[in-house]
């Protein structure tokens, strides 16, 4: 299971930390990522790290203002998000893939990961 947290309502240029925590022992065989999704708009792809977080993708839209990063000891992976714009107001989810398709645009779609969170809600105000 994976449990989303910390969203919550920010203003423009502010700063979030979502966390997502997963149960079981196995975190570090899982590839994680996480995505968003704005009202009436298709769920897209935000960023993903690889099992032991060396490797690190990010869409272009938040390249540069988002980390990815994990702790595989804690079974916890984060997404810190800088300079918040309006536009990145959506719901993020984590999710995780055994990473078996975890290779070229695969890596980037949803239907690549098997496993998701709840979502949490990330407001940012102009």
């Amino acid at each position: 299971q994976l449990q989303a947290s910390g969203g919550g309502l920010v203003q423009a240029g502010g700063s979030l930390r979502l966390s997502c925590a997963a149960s079981g022992r196995t975190f570090s065989s899982y590839v994680m990522g996480w995505f968003r999704q704005a009202p009436g708009k298709e769920r897209e792809f935000v960023s993903t790290i690889s099992w032991g977080g060396v490797t690190t993708y990010y869409a272009d839209s938040v390249k540069g203002r988002f980390t990815i990063s994990r702790d595989n000891a804690k079974n916890t992976a984060y997404l810190q998000m800088n300079s918040l714009r309006p536009e990145d107001t959506a719901v993020y989810y984590c999710a995780a893939s055994e990473g078996s398709k975890w290779n070229g645009n695969q890596k980037y779609e949803h239907q690549t990961y098997d496993y998701w969170g709840q979502g949490t809600q990330v407001t940012v105000s102009s």
